[in-house]
């Protein structure tokens, strides 16, 4: 069995400059966190209907948007698609502090930039997996989500903080700037990393047909394995993402708990997912994939239902931080093993599309279920509307697969050779 020191060895210099990559603009991504509601806010004086607009009506769009790039990006060589969603993000971000600059920022443009960002992000996530999943041989494949999933984390400890910094010196704009350099600066490693890429095998029809815009979904829905992962993921990361906002305004009203209170109550426990991630993969090595998954995804629905019962002052905090040191912790485990599940299960020739439907699937769900909790809480309350999605989430960990995958029935390709070692893409 291969040692952590062998690991490292066989990823090499090109890893590196992914990895690199990736915490780069996972960095920039933390470090404009809240960037543009806060511009909405400030400079365009924007009311509340709009600053929830630019979350969940750019979310939904997005994933409208992102649809047919599923099939798209399947049919091309994923090295170049990834750079050319950078460089989409890089430029469209750019265009905010430029009209800012000039007096002549709206709304609206804030709203479609937050479109091409969101269907920019799915499109590299498709493009991502499927990269990875041609260059990196199966046995790594866990140790580098591990390592990305790790990364994530320590951007999301340092980000926010930081951006808060410069947020008090130089304004929103500013972190909105440095959001686009790190995209550039993605861009810049992903071309480094250098490389041949085959092109995939076309289909025999060239041309997009409106049945294949479903492909992605067709694929996950008859696979007896990811069909239940994939009902799971979208209805957990949807009930949890409908939650925040209920939070804040509990936290940030009724309770009486300052900004730095309630940002201090979500970066301190992002530790546990550094942690949980560094677990994956002896865990994964020791109990099997499966069974990681099943535990952690049971163990990460227990907790968000202690929510409910924040109340103020330093043990309502306190209160806070564990539940949520408790719930990153369990996703930590549970996040890289299950992106590897899904990637080796995931036939080579099906990945863009696949990730890509997932995407879709699940920002969508995340935007609905968003809405469905804000009317929720205007009508039961803000305590009791987040007490209900806790106890819907009890239930989906009776959505996970309950039994290990069998190996995709169709042959997987090998990894295309070549001089240096294989190497990961950004998750």
């Amino acid at each position: 069995m291969g040692s952590g020191h062998r690991t490292v060895h066989r990823l090499g210099r090109r890893f590196g400059w992914l990895w690199g990559a990736y915490g780069t603009s996972a960095l920039g991504t933390w470090l404009a966190f809240g960037a543009f509601p806060l511009i909405a806010i400030r400079v365009l004086h924007a009311g509340p209907a709009e600053v929830a607009a630019l979350s969940s009506v750019a979310a939904a769009v997005g994933a409208a948007v992102a649809v047919p790039l599923g099939p798209w990006v399947e049919v091309r060589r994923k090295r170049p698609v990834l750079i050319a969603m950078d460089l989409v993000r890089f430029a469209a971000l750019l265009t905010i502090p430029a009209a800012f600059a000039l007096g002549v920022l709206t709304f609206l443009q804030l709203l479609l930039v937050s479109v091409v960002v969101a269907a920019a992000d799915i499109t590299f996530r498709a493009a991502s997996g499927a990269y990875l999943k041609t260059l990196l041989p199966a046995e790594d494949l866990l140790v580098a989500n591990a390592r990305f999933e790790s990364t994530a984390w320590t951007t999301t400890i340092i980000g926010p903080p930081l951006g808060g910094a410069v947020i008090g010196l130089l304004g929103p704009v500013a972190t909105v700037v440095a959001d686009a350099v790190s995209y550039l600066l993605s861009a810049l490693g992903i071309r480094a990393t250098g490389g041949h890429e085959p092109l995939p095998e076309r289909p025999a029809a060239t041309r997009m047909r409106a049945g294949d815009l479903l492909d992605g979904w067709r694929y996950i829905l008859t696979d007896t394995t990811l069909r239940p992962l994939f009902f799971n993921t979208a209805l957990f990361n949807g009930l949890l993402m409908a939650t925040q906002p209920l939070l804040a305004v509990l936290m940030l009203g009724r309770l009486g708990f300052t900004p730095w209170q309630y940002g201090l109550a979500f970066a301190a426990p992002s530790i546990g997912g550094l942690l949980g991630s560094r677990l994956a993969r002896p865990l994964a090595t020791r109990f099997g994939q499966h069974q990681v998954l099943a535990v952690a995804g049971a163990l990460r629905a227990l907790w968000p239902v202690g929510l409910a019962f924040v109340g103020p002052g330093t043990g309502g905090l306190l209160l806070v931080v564990g539940v949520e040191l408790g719930l990153i912790f369990c996703c930590g485990v549970f996040n890289p093993v299950y992106a590897t599940y899904r990637l080796e299960r995931t036939a080579t020739d099906r990945v863009a599309r696949t990730l890509s439907a997932w995407a879709v699937t699940t920002k969508a769900s995340s935007a609905l279920l968003t809405a469905v909790w804000g009317v929720l809480g205007s009508l039961l309350g803000p305590r009791t509307a987040i007490g209900l999605a806790g106890v819907l989430l009890l239930a989906t960990p009776l959505l996970l697969p309950r039994r290990a995958a069998a190996h995709p029935s169709q042959p997987e390709p090998a990894p295309s050779p070549a001089p240096a070692p294989a190497r990961p893409a950004q998750p």
